[in-house]
């Protein structure tokens, strides 16, 4: 018979690796509250033009990456590949009043090559803020990412910030830097030597040694800018050294999404790379038919950030199966089945507890608590149960191997008692 596994490019994760997952994401939803961002929830698919119009044409997600297919309605469809475009085309449907602010935690699709932190369904944390061009709004999301960074206890990434010039200055940059290119076309590497015309700016984030030497020369964007671009480029910058954030002014650095004008940022080491980035998409709400509004946010692959943490060896599994691990473990040689009772008794006192199942014999029963990480295996035998009575042994910390005989109304209070202490 076959044996049916994950699909290439997916994964499945679970306990207690996934507490990982729910830790970061927990951390996370309780940051960008604090921020006065609000939970959106889109779908996982969308009409196809959605993240033709967002994306562009010529850009990898579009050409090479997007999940598309045709429904059973006739619909071209394709599965979400990032998060920006479903928030914004929410906005434009649902119309809420401005400043719009959303953060989000979802699954996204890319037909990609798998490696490490980059998966065919990776998933994706980010906030979205509509309806302001204010240089400060820009600020608040790299400061938000910044502090997911700090409180995980990452160090080692850096933020590197640019500007991409707006509808003013950016066309007359792009000219420039594709007669720059067209001049510089043969030395280009082998996916560029005939493509640079369809998005020059796709050269300058190009890792391939070619570019990178052919870009050196280049024509520089910070030049370019229009006066507006540079004041609100100025702003960004006074307002992160006002927050003490670092960051380093990478020309380079201009994403992988033809919606971002002006700010563009992204955080990574010198060992992993885009561990989270965004910038402000201002022409994005009215590309998807919505008013002339101004937005900029972030996205951060759940699966890089998790990699960035063992490289630092911070958020273990190890360390949060310790500090969420069971209250007790009732293990039950009654042959009254008071297991069923009594666990359900000490989880509506708020105490996490466990318990066997397939009346296994008490000595299997004690291992599979000890197992199980509890701090205190509940015993109840059928001389305890007919007194009433409860015997506790502690199985970890300082009062360990204690044993005592409880009265099983007053269990929940002594339970409490000995896991709140070290």
């Amino acid at each position: 018979m076959t044996r049916f596994q994950s699909p290439k490019g997916t994964q499945d994760i679970l306990a207690p690796e996934s507490a990982r997952w729910s830790e970061l994401v927990g951390r996370f939803a309780a940051l960008a509250q604090r921020f006065g961002f609000g939970l959106v929830v889109s779908p996982g698919f969308e009409d196809a033009e959605v993240f033709r119009r967002s994306s562009g044409d010529s850009s990898d997600v579009v050409t090479k990456e997007m999940y598309e297919f045709t429904d059973r309605g006739g619909r071209d469809i394709a599965l979400r590949p990032e998060g920006t475009a479903s928030v914004v085309r929410a906005y434009v449907q649902h119309s809420p009043v401005p400043p719009f602010k959303a953060w989000y935690a979802a699954p996204m699709f890319r037909y990609e090559r798998p490696q490490a932190g980059r998966f065919r369904q990776h998933h994706q944390l980010g906030v979205e803020t509509l309806g302001t061009g204010d240089p400060m709004a820009d600020v608040e999301v790299i400061s938000l990412l910044a502090a997911l960074y700090a409180d995980l206890g990452l160090s080692s990434l850096r933020l590197r910030v640019n500007s991409l010039g707006d509808k003013t200055c950016a066309p007359d940059y792009r000219e420039e830097l594709a007669r720059y290119l067209e001049s510089h076309a043969v030395e280009l590497c082998d996916e560029h030597r005939y493509k640079w015309a369809v998005n020059p700016l796709r050269i300058l984030d190009c890792k391939r040694l070619e570019c990178r030497k052919v870009r050196t020369g280049a024509p520089k964007l910070r030049d370019a800018l229009c006066e507006d671009c540079r004041r609100h480029f100025a702003a960004v910058l006074g307002g992160l050294g006002r927050l003490a954030i670092a960051y380093e002014q990478d020309d380079y650095l201009v994403r992988g999404l033809d919606y971002y004008t002006r700010t563009t940022f992204e955080y990574g080491s010198d060992a992993l790379e885009g561990v989270g980035g965004g910038g402000r998409y201002d022409g994005l709400v009215a590309a998807l038919g919505g008013p002339e509004l101004s937005g900029v946010g972030f996205g951060a692959g759940i699966e890089r950030i998790l990699l960035a943490c063992d490289a630092e060896g911070v958020l273990s599994a190890s360390d949060l199966r310790l500090s969420g691990s069971l209250d007790a473990f009732v293990v039950d040689s009654s042959d009254k089945g008071i297991a069923l009772e009594l666990t359900h008794e000490l989880r509506a006192a708020g105490l996490a507890v466990d318990r066997a199942f397939d009346a296994r014999s008490m000595k299997a029963q004690l291992k599979a608590a000890d197992r199980s990480g509890a701090r205190v295996a509940c015993i109840v035998g059928a001389d305890d149960l007919a007194a009433g009575l409860v015997t506790i042994r502690v199985l970890r910390g300082s009062d360990a191997h204690l044993q005592e005989k409880v009265v099983r109304d007053g269990l929940a209070a002594r339970l409490g008692q000995i896991t709140r202490s070290p």
